[in-house]
């Protein structure tokens, strides 16, 4: 067996870190995530743990189906939260434009866990290279096709991380994204 390992779950502190940085103001991040996926569970307790140590309230919203998410996307009010932020969530992640335009529509600042999702709206990512992801997994499948074992293939981390800012999101929701961050970027969404 051999693969390629990214990191989704262990970056949440770190992301509730940077989007306190770019959105000073913020107080309370809302999540959505289903309770019965182990990764979302583990993603949401290093998000709970992390804004507590920021003197954040991470408020948490359970929903099992995409109807449960669209029903709370809808019943959630304006004044409940100053920022969303995701967690590892396939589910949530397959309705994420959804959510972008609700958090556009409601002026909230998106922290998400990948590059595409702020190119489609989301405010800003911090998270793995995914074209590095690609690259090292068509690595692997060659080595594979090429008569390797993958017992034989080692497991890669890609530990490359960017950081991905969508400006025209930041002045539709009414947000001056500060140098220091704009300097950091990566990539910068114009």
């Amino acid at each position: 067996m051999t693969g390629v390992y990214v990191r989704a779950t262990e970056l949440t502190g770190k992301r509730l870190e940077l989007l306190r940085e770019i959105v000073p103001h913020v107080r309370r991040v809302l999540t959505f995530y289903n309770p019965r996926n182990p990764s979302a569970i583990v993603s949401a307790k290093e998000g709970r743990e992390a804004a507590q140590r920021l003197g954040l309230e991470f408020i948490e919203r359970h929903v099992a189906s995409v109807e449960e998410l669209q029903k709370a996307m809808q019943a959630f009010k304006t004044d409940e939260a100053d920022a969303y932020i995701a967690v590892s969530d396939a589910m949530i992640d397959s309705q994420m434009q959804s959510i972008i335009d609700v958090a556009r529509v409601k002026r909230l600042a998106t922290m998400v866990y990948e590059p595409g999702a702020v190119v489609k709206g989301a405010l800003v990512t911090y998270s793995a290279d995914f074209n590095e992801v690609g690259r090292l997994s068509a690595k692997h499948v060659s080595q594979v096709l090429a008569g390797s074992s993958p017992a034989d293939v080692p497991v890669e981390g890609v530990d490359k991380l960017l950081l991905v800012i969508n400006l025209k999101t930041a002045n539709q929701i009414g947000l001056a994204v500060p140098e220091s961050i704009l300097i950091r970027a990566d990539k910068v969404i114009e």
